[in-house]
């Protein structure tokens, strides 16, 4: 069995997470915002270096890489895409804040949006539809006013897409591929199937924004690959929970595909313990990213919204906030501020010595004693904490006329207090019954861990080996997979209905087959789902029916929906089928998980000595036990204030609070209220 490797890039450091058989070793790099490939290179090297191996060596041994990127979010925040030029129907005006004034930040200014005459009603008729003579017209005013691409998003062209596919026919037909002067055309109607005019032209905005920035990063990477003897595919990492070569990845799928994986390691870990309420946690460097697990089935958005785009190209839900290692604390009007702002990898925290000046969370830990500044990530990072302490006293201590100390407190308590209400917000999401679970994860979750738990009312947090790493360890477990999409617009009673339902799913498994053969993968090994959406006229609701393709088969199509649409709440008669998506998955290469073996010495034995750590109860420093994770074994127990520390992170056990290493050596940390019921 070759090595399989999983990386996933965060606003401040990026993750690997690489195993063999049952070897396993997790690396992390700083994050290289200017050019990606960079960290995603030097997190190999990190690994190869672990295994003892030469770069070459791993590669050409590897099997499988999966790689989670932040490229499209980062191009979005930074407003540094590609310049677009958009073409809308007439009348359309400027329907969305994708294309607004400049100083709104759209992603597509005024000047580069032109109305075109065409129109197809809400049946799906053209009416009008688009002369060549105006397309071209249109094309080469945008193309002269800078544009690098264009895009097409006609009203009702979901229904029918007829009008879009024309204007790309004449563009291309002046703009062949083979010529210097081609420019990309990207099509709403490729993209998404889904109504809601504005959503649509968002999300095909965003995915034309980010492609030729994606496109090169990641085919630099694939290139860099082979240089160094590796032979296989590079997967991306998509935003619905699977992976795919490159050549098969739209840029929209990539955002937020780190924390996609995060949450289907959730729901892993919590079919290991068969719960089915939990709530994840990412804490890194930059951002606090929550979702949840209810029922079993993680948290899902229709309509998504990507960096405060509405958009309609549905994707796992995940609510990201400022609050992170990096969240810059600051003093505005006599009041402490924590976030949102970030000091990301560069300048990083003042402690980092690249550069910071304002002082973040993780200074504030480091000030307290919670962090070693020898034995930050193994010691491969040495921070100082003097230029830490200086900070704090100059920017938070001294106008708010407090101790640094009691500064490094108060930092700490304002963004626990923050991400507490958000983790107690989403718990009263999920409803009646049983008391979820945290899973916490990212580089700085297992700080402050406890602290968010207590905040939330939630008495149990889980924190797995790998949970510094935890969105490149859940990437392990997914499979290669791609979904496609019909617009039927069918009520389910009707006389056609099936039969087009039926005609759908075969035209969608074709491409499913053709698609998967191109991961060269038999078809024999795939397993495929479909997704319904449907509404339900009477009562105005829509949902996403999930329904095995085999089930779906083998119960027949109008009981299998009647029944799901019952249990969902819905109404059986009157129910429309608006979309239709398949999904085909195929695992490769997965993480299998292994038995901790039992303790057969003292829980003492894995102190490695104790640090003076302030106590804000008691208002001085007290000295508590530090215990080495690596020799931490199943049945271990122990209780706070205690620090626990491995190479990638560091656990912090409050006072009140008991942490014990379960047979699958997940750390576990109880409260009070848990531990007395």
């Amino acid at each position: 069995m070759g090595f399989s490797i999983d990386i996933d890039t965060g606003g401040t450091f990026t993750d690997g997470f690489l195993c063999q058989g049952g070897e396993v070793r997790t690396v992390k790099v700083p994050t290289t915002p200017h050019d990606l490939t960079i960290c995603f290179s030097e997190c190999i090297k990190a690994g190869a270096k672990a295994f003892g191996l030469s770069d070459e060596d791993l590669l050409y041994d590897t099997d499988i890489i999966r790689f989670s990127n932040t490229i499209g979010t980062n191009t979005i925040i930074q407003r540094d895409g590609t310049r677009i030029g958009l073409l809308i129907s007439k009348g359309s005006g400027h329907p969305t804040p994708a294309c607004g004034a400049p100083d709104n930040h759209a992603l597509v200014q005024p000047n580069m949006v032109v109305e075109l005459a065409e129109e197809t009603d809400e049946a799906g008729v053209v009416r009008i539809s688009p002369t060549p003579d105006d397309v071209l017209r249109s094309a080469q005013s945008l193309i002269d006013a800078g544009a690098r691409c264009l895009v097409v998003s006609f009203s009702n062209s979901e229904i029918n897409p007829a009008n879009e596919r024309e204007v790309r026919r004449i563009i291309k037909a002046e703009y062949p591929r083979d010529y210097l002067g081609s420019i990309p055309v990207f099509l709403a109607s490729d993209l998404t199937p889904f109504s809601g005019n504005e959503e649509r032209i968002n999300t095909v905005v965003l995915n034309a924004y980010v492609h030729a920035k994606l496109t090169r990063l990641l085919y630099q990477a694939g290139e860099n690959l082979r240089q160094r003897q590796y032979r296989k595919t590079l997967f991306i990492g998509h935003n619905n929970g699977t992976v795919a070569r490159v050549a098969k990845t739209r840029a929209f799928q990539t955002y937020n595909s780190g924390p996609a994986a995060g949450l289907l390691g959730v729901q892993w870990i919590g079919k290991l313990y068969n719960k089915s309420r939990l709530i994840s946690t990412d804490m890194g460097g930059t951002s606090f990213d929550i979702a949840w697990i209810k029922d079993g089935e993680p948290s899902y958005a229709l309509r998504p919204n990507v960096e405060g785009f509405a958009c309609n190209l549905p994707m796992m839900e995940i609510a990201a906030f400022g609050a992170g290692g990096g969240s810059i604390a600051r003093v505005i009007d006599g009041v402490l501020q924590v976030g949102p702002q970030s000091a990301g990898a560069l300048p990083g925290p003042v402690c980092f010595g690249l550069g910071g000046s304002e002082p973040t969370v993780t200074d504030a830990n480091l000030v307290l004693g919670i962090l070693d500044p020898a034995y930050f990530l193994g010691g491969s990072m040495r921070l100082d904490r003097e230029k830490a302490y200086s900070s704090i006293t100059e920017n938070i201590a001294t106008p708010l006329g407090l101790t640094v100390e009691a500064a490094a407190i108060a930092i700490r308590a304002k963004v626990d207090s923050a991400m507490g209400r958000e983790v107690a917000s989403v718990a009263r999401g999920l409803g009646d019954g049983e008391e979820p679970i945290i899973i916490a994860y990212g580089g700085a979750g297992g700080l402050h861990a406890c602290a968010i738990a207590e905040e939330a009312g939630i008495d149990a947090t889980i924190l797995t080996p790998f949970s510094a790493v935890f969105s490149a360890f859940s990437s392990s477990l997914i499979d290669v997979g791609h979904i496609y999409y019909r617009r039927l617009g069918v009520l389910l009673g009707s006389g056609d209905s099936i039969k087009r339902i039926e005609a759908a799913i075969d035209g969608m498994e074709s491409e499913a087959q053709r698609d998967m053969r191109g991961e060269g993968i038999d078809f024999a090994n795939v397993t495929s789902q479909l997704h319904f959406l449907i509404s339900d006229k009477k009562n105005h609701k829509q949902t996403l029916l999930p329904v095995s393709l085999n089930v779906f088969r083998q119960s027949g199509t109008t009981g299998v929906l009647r029944h799901a649409a019952e249990i969902k709440g819905l109404s059986a008669d009157d129910i429309e089928v608006d979309t239709l998506g398949y999904l085909a998955q195929a695992p490769v290469s997965p993480y299998s998980p292994f038995l901790r073996a039992r303790a057969d010495v003292p829980v003492g034995n894995a102190v490695k000595g104790k640090r003076s750590v302030y106590d804000a109860r008691e208002k001085k420093a007290i000295d508590i036990p530090v215990y080495d994770r690596d020799l931490l074994f199943s049945s271990h127990t122990l209780t706070g204030p205690a620090i626990v520390e491995s190479e990638q992170t560091t656990i912090f056990v409050q006072r009140g609070w008991r942490l014990s290493i379960d047979d699958y050596n997940n750390a576990k940390l109880e409260g009070d209220r848990r531990r007395e019921s």
